[in-house]
């Protein structure tokens, strides 16, 4: 999927112009002695162990290089992926600095909670970061955030005692492999975001369009298509070996596994002197290959719109700095996270590295990630289950038949239906693909039918069968998990924004 410049943003654009300017970004670079002062901060990032600790050591250093500003940070930890929903739910509480993946920006935009760049910050970030990272930041050809890494996406680790380098670019070879040495091939095709690559392979697009409102209003998606039957055949030969194995988070008796640079260390461990990393193999269908695509994507800071304008002044230096050379190799020392920065990029330790090596020759087969509609992830993610279930090439017709209805049908969707609760999870019988309903109470509150659920099993509720609005143990939290077997009925006490409980009811 190419990255989606939403046209109908440009309005939008235009009119949160004067507000940006208002707001601080000036298009000159501000004197650093016109900022002196102490500015209180909040900062969301990382959730990882030690990711805190260290932007709160950069900020340290940011005041030593600039004597007379002094930063009072507050840092919270919170996963990239869910940043984007909890600020656009309330803007005007969300912290002063923020970290998100690329796919919230429109969104992000759109809510008016990011401050852009000025003029001579805006040319500086584009000129040190890759081309990549700065359109993955920007919307409408207007940078919005600051490029933070350029490392958000999947390729092949693999046993090199039993794949040579040959063999690890054929599909078919790497089966014959790990079946022959009774070895697993990990791959999580029940997980749209893996799932796409064999489509994406196969010429296959998803486009999504959102409007001012941020409401997806249509699709371009082909995957029900003879490219798509190509791409499901592909699958088909993966899903239906005696090697495959669909959870890619674990190594145990590994011999392929598709995951990303969060996994590096996993790798290392499993594989030790028998490890390899590249990029993902090609398939053959019909005499054609196919060389597996992937989603690419990165991580931005973003920072809101001030009424201070000498605070706004100040975040934007911050931003930069913690963004830069020196900090992006600081964090790839100490996590790994791949810079997007050129300079950080270029150094020896990076080129060294074997996983970012075998993501920048995958990224070559990448689609940037852009804006896709919640419920999409759990459509797509059922044909990897549907791909290893066909028995003939009319089931595999049939399961891109049905994929085509329930996306055709997320714009046939009433206002009740957008609007309604559910409970979903790995819960009755079902695999996080089934929303069972919730009836509206007083005061907020929202109540299952009785689920007989079983201690372990997790689950969370959801608004109008989308990721957009969901509670876990809170706010686009984590899952809830059942602590013990019962009848329960699942209870959700919400405030219509993103304050809300999840409460377990025992039924007799």
């Amino acid at each position: 999927m190419k990255f989606t410049k939403i046209l109908s943003l440009v309005l939008a654009v235009v009119m949160m112009a004067a507000c940006f300017v208002a707001c601080g970004n000036n298009d000159d670079t501000p004197d650093t002695a016109d900022l002196v002062g102490t500015y209180d901060i909040t900062m969301w990032v990382s959730e990882m162990d030690g990711v805190a600790a260290q932007f709160q050591q950069q900020i340290d250093a940011f005041e030593a290089a600039n004597p007379g500003i002094v930063i009072n940070a507050q840092i919270e930890g919170v996963t990239e992926a869910d940043a984007g929903s909890k600020v656009v739910a309330d803007v005007a509480t969300a912290p002063d600095i923020y970290c998100f993946a690329q796919d919230q920006l429109a969104r992000l935009v759109q809510a008016a909670a990011l401050a852009a760049p000025g003029k001579a910050a805006a040319e500086k970030i584009k000129a040190n970061n890759d081309s990549g990272s700065v359109a993955a930041a920007s919307v409408a050809g207007t940078l919005y955030a600051y490029p933070m890494t350029s490392d958000n996406g999947y390729y092949m680790y693999y046993d090199t005692s039993i794949i040579s380098e040959k063999d690890a670019d054929s599909l078919e070879a790497i089966i014959a492999a790990c079946e022959k040495n009774n070895v697993k091939f990990r791959y999580a095709l029940e997980n749209a975001w893996y799932t796409a690559s064999f489509f994406f392979a196969t010429g296959c697009h998803s486009t999504w369009t959102m409007n001012q409102d941020g409401e997806f209003t249509s699709v371009d998606d082909d995957f029900n298509s003879a490219a798509g039957l190509a791409a499901m055949k592909g699958m088909q030969k993966l899903a239906q070996s005696k090697c495959y194995d669909s959870n890619a988070d674990i190594f145990t008796d590994a011999g392929v596994v598709i995951t990303g640079i969060w996994n590096a260390g996993a790798a290392a461990d499993h594989f030790g002197a028998n490890l390899g990393a590249t990029d993902l193999p090609s398939f053959e269908v019909d005499g054609k290959s196919y060389h597996l695509g992937s989603y690419t994507g990165n991580k931005l800071m973003g920072v809101k719109p001030q009424q201070d304008a000498k605070k706004a002044a100040v975040l934007s230096l911050l931003a930069q700095y913690l963004t830069g050379e020196e900090c992006q190799s600081q964090r790839f020392a100490s996590f790994e996270w791949g810079p997007s920065n050129k300079a950080a990029q270029a150094s020896e330790a990076v080129q060294a590295n074997a996983s970012l090596a075998a993501l920048a020759l995958q990224n070559n087969y990448g689609i940037p990630q852009g804006q896709i509609h919640g419920s999409w992830w759990d459509i797509a993610k059922v044909l990897g289950a549907d791909a290893k279930a066909a028995k003939s090439d009319a089931d595999l017709q049939t399961a891109l038949d049905e994929y085509k209805t329930t996306i055709d049908g997320l714009f046939q969707m009433t206002e009740e239906q957008k609007n309604a609760w559910g409970v979903i999870g790995g819960i009755c019988g079902t695999s996080w693909d089934v929303d069972f309903a919730m009836t509206e109470g007083p005061d907020g509150t929202y109540t299952s039918d009785v689920l007989a659920l079983k201690a372990g099993e997790e689950f969370k509720v959801r608004q109008g069968a989308s990721w957009e609005v969901n509670f876990g143990v809170e706010f686009n939290g984590a899952n809830i998990v059942v602590e013990a077997d019962g009848n329960y009925k699942v209870q959700l006490v919400w405030d219509g924004a993103q304050g809300g409980t999840v409460t377990l009811i025992p039924v007799e």
